[in-house]
C-alpha cells in the first residue's frame, strides 16, 4: 500500500482520488496552477504545491515541475486521473525511472495502445479481427493509391498517434485519396507532432461500441461492461450509453 500519492490533476477527479486516498488511508499531495489555489481539491489534501501558472502547459503539462513536487513531497506514487498527463507514455516512464509508482498503464502498454498502427499489429497477433488496412506506416501518395486499390473504397486514413477525431479523412475515389492524404499528414504533424499516417477500409454506418478494460500487474482482467459512443460529431463523441441498446446478451459474452 502507498504511503502517500500526488494528484497529478484538478478538479472532480481530484477530489475522487482523494476521497479514494483517505478511504484507503494514503495520504494525497495536490499540486495546482496559481489560478486553482482556492480550489477545493487543494483544500482537501493534506499536501498542497503550487508548480506554475494558470495554463496548463505551464503547470498540469509540465512534467519536470510535477517531478520536482513529487521530489519535494517524498510520495511513491502519482495519480494522473485523466486528461492531461495520464495518456502520456513519457510521463510514466519518467516516474519509473524515479522509482516513483505511475498508477496507471505502464508506459510500454502505454506506447503499444498509444500508436494506432502498433496497436493493429497487437491486435493481429492477439487474433483479435481487425479492418484490412495498411500493414504499416503509408509514406508516400503512390504507397496510399496501392494500397487503396488493393483493400477497395472507401478509405478511412487515420494518424498513427491521432485522438479525439483529429488527423482522420475519408476518401471514395483516388482524386479525393490524394487530397485526403496530405490534409491528414498536415494536421497530424499540427496536432501531435507526428504526421505519420496509416490506411483502413472505411465502414459505412457502423456502431461504435467500447469494452471497458481493467488490469492489474498480478494477472486479474476484468471488463466493466460496455458502452455505445456511436453518436458523433466529426468523430469526436456527443452521448456514450451503456448498456449499449444493440448488443446482445450473447455478444456481449463474446466480446467481454
Amino acid at each position: 500500500m502507498f504511503e502517500k500519492v500526488l494528484i497529478a490533476n484538478r478538479g472532480e477527479i481530484a477530489l475522487r482520488i482523494i476521497r479514494a486516498c483517505k478511504e484507503l488511508g494514503i495520504r494525497t499531495l495536490a499540486i495546482y496552477s496559481e489560478a486553482d489555489v482556492d480550489s477545493l481539491h487543494v483544500q482537501l489534501a493534506d499536501e498542497s504545491i503550487c508548480i506554475g501558472a494558470a495554463p496548463s502547459t505551464e503547470s498540469y503539462l509540465k512534467i519536470d515541475r510535477i517531478m520536482s513536487a513529487a521530489e519535494i513531497g517524498d510520495v511513491d506514487a502519482i495519480h494522473p486521473g485523466y486528461g492531461f498527463l495520464a495518456e502520456n507514455p513519457h510521463f510514466a516512464e519518467v516516474c519509473e525511472s524515479c522509482n516513483i509508482k505511475f498508477i496507471g498503464p505502464s508506459s510500454g502498454a502505454m506506447h503499444a495502445m498509444g500508436d494506432k498502427n502498433a496497436a493493429r499489429v497487437f491486435a493481429r497477433k492477439a487474433g483479435v479481427p481487425i479492418t484490412p488496412g495498411s500493414d504499416g506506416i503509408v509514406e508516400t501518395e503512390s504507397d496510399a493509391i496501392k494500397i487503396a486499390k488493393k483493400i477497395g473504397y472507401p478509405i478511412m486514413i487515420k494518424a498513427v498517434a491521432g485522438g479525439g477525431g483529429r488527423g482522420m479523412r475519408t476518401a471514395h475515389n483516388e482524386p479525393s485519396l490524394k487530397s485526403a492524404f496530405h490534409g491528414a499528414r498536415h494536421e497530424a504533424e499540427k496536432a501531435f507532432g507526428n504526421e505519420q499516417i496509416y490506411l483502413e477500409k472505411l465502414i459505412l454506418n457502423p456502431h461504435h461500441v467500447e469494452f471497458q478494460i481493467v488490469a492489474d500487474s498480478h494477472g486479474h482482467v476484468v471488463h466493466l461492461g460496455e458502452r455505445d459512443c456511436s453518436i458523433q460529431r466529426r468523430n469526436q463523441k456527443v452521448i456514450e450509453e451503456c448498456p449499449s441498446p444493440l448488443m446482445t446478451t450473447g455478444l456481449r459474452k463474446k466480446m467481454g
